[in-house]
């Protein structure tokens, strides 16, 4: 166990060093190698990430290696501080999924104000790809960053590519139907535009209320959930910070036995927990290929 403490802090010190330094290790693999990081890629960049797949695994691993050693220190008990360690290790992607989870759905919250400004700027006199380079300037933040890249590509392919990559990019069940629309509106054209776009402002309003009504009544059970599977763990590592028969039981082969039996049951119910709770994934319908949404 010394042994695995000392390579654990060397490969603390080794990752640490080369963050610092500008030199992090890339882990690449060979050429013949098939990638298969494309979603994962797209996950990251959602989430608002700039890291490569390889170095958001190798950050994880980092804090996960970080929180086993302390965990390990305090408790005297590597069973002990293998469930905070994976616990840890699995913190950076729950906080970026939320953080990608949040900013879709600041994209998705911003389309009805979008869709009014894009329906303004059509009445001005403008037209559609215009209208949307003026939004992607002034309009909600969040569409700003959707469309940031909006101009270059209508120059460079067309304005439907443009649309359709954005929509990959966003990878959104909402955001693909309206940017179909869009993409309709700019192929058709005619004065009938400005009513569908304030059509599709008002049904896109409705359904967003109807999901924000759903996730505020799912908020409390997700909560109790979390904490009925945190609590546990944290008592165990409290009671076994100090030498006694509670951490020589759990340096036994039976206190291992009865620490991994308390893990696969916590698990089990964290995941049911979470299953039952997952809000149904609304199907693709206008998506160019499979969506990647796993993460990585």
């Amino acid at each position: 166990m010394r042994l695995l403490a000392a390579l654990a802090a060397g490969f603390f010190a080794y990752l640490a060093a080369g963050y610092l330094t500008g030199n992090a290790p890339s882990f690449r693999r060979s050429r013949s190698a098939p990638t298969t990081s494309g979603g994962q890629e797209l996950w990251l960049s959602q989430a608002g990430v700039d890291l490569s797949p390889r170095q958001f695994w190798a950050g994880s691993l980092f804090v996960g290696l970080l929180g086993f050693g302390f965990a390990w220190a305090l408790s005297g008990a590597w069973v002990v501080a293998a469930v905070p360690a994976i616990t840890m290790a699995l913190l950076p992607r729950t906080y970026f999924s939320r953080q990608r989870s949040r900013r879709l759905s600041e994209t998705v919250q911003a389309w009805p104000d979008g869709l009014r400004d894009l329906t303004a700027s059509i009445q001005a006199g403008r037209s559609l790809p215009q209208a949307i380079e003026a939004m992607a300037a002034t309009g909600p933040p969040a569409l700003r960053r959707a469309f940031g890249r909006f101009a270059t590509l209508n120059q460079m392919f067309g304005t439907r590519a443009a649309l359709e990559t954005i929509k990959e990019d966003l990878a959104d069940p909402t955001s693909d139907r309206v940017i179909e629309v869009l993409s309709l509106a700019y192929e058709r054209g005619g004065s009938s535009i400005t009513g569908i776009l304030t059509d599709l402002a008002e049904a896109v309003t409705e359904d967003l209320r109807t999901i924000e009504e759903i996730r505020t009544a799912e908020l409390e059970q997700r909560i109790n959930a979390r904490a009925v599977f945190a609590l546990p763990w944290f008592v165990l590592l409290i009671i076994t910070i100090r030498g006694g028969p509670f951490r020589e039981f759990y340096q036994s082969p039976a206190g291992v036995l009865t620490v991994a039996v308390g893990a696969a049951f916590s698990l089990v119910g964290l995941l049911i927990v979470s299953r039952l709770s997952r809000e149904p994934a609304e199907a693709r319908v206008f998506a160019a290929r499979p969506s990647q949404e796993a993460g990585p």
